[in-house]
């Protein structure tokens, strides 16, 4: 019998739910300060984990929850950069 293949649980920053790492969305904080979303899931960082829901993406923004699971604060620029970037991936899903 083949031996199953492990697959990493994340927690979505906003519900809290547990899912497999491949169906979260990856912000990282780099070293550099900049915070980016890391398709690959590698990127060097900080990183918190969101679902691919449009509520749970609104919620981090919004309320700050993702300042403080990346430990950074957060401009109005950079949060429209990131609201871009995530209803573009979540389009693409």
């Amino acid at each position: 019998m083949p031996r199953q293949k492990h697959k990493p649980q994340r927690t979505c920053i906003v519900c809290r739910e547990n899912k497999d790492k491949r169906e979260l969305i990856r912000v990282v904080r780099t070293p550099e300060k900049n915070v980016v979303i890391d398709l690959t899931g590698k990127a060097n960082g900080r990183g918190a984990y969101l679902c691919r829901q449009s509520a749970c993406l609104d919620k981090g923004l919004q309320k700050g929850r993702l300042d403080r699971a990346l430990k950074v604060t957060l401009s109005e620029a950079d949060l429209t950069l990131l609201r871009t970037a995530l209803q573009t991936e979540l389009a693409q899903a």
